[in-house]
């Protein structure tokens, strides 16, 4: 996309862990986020059925959340 990925982009995102100070208050990074890109993706339940209609969001490349997983737009 467009647009430069900040580490806001990553706010909910599992590994945000590390984003936010990590084990101890220690200033680190995620792993992911320097290769990472922007990209319209679903996020879908693990639990949901098709058909997936919820609209798209922007997310990061690498975005990872519990029991979700994430398809592309089309």
């Amino acid at each position: 996309m467009s647009r430069k990925m900040t580490k806001k982009d990553c706010s909910g995102c599992y590994c945000d862990f590390y984003n936010t100070g990590g084990v101890g208050g220690a200033t680190r990074h995620c792993f992911y986020f320097n290769g990472a890109k922007l990209e319209k993706r679903k996020e879908v339940h693990v639990d949901q059925r098709p058909p997936w209609n919820q609209k798209a969001q922007l997310r990061p490349s690498c975005y990872q959340k519990p029991r979700f997983v994430y398809v592309g737009a089309d």
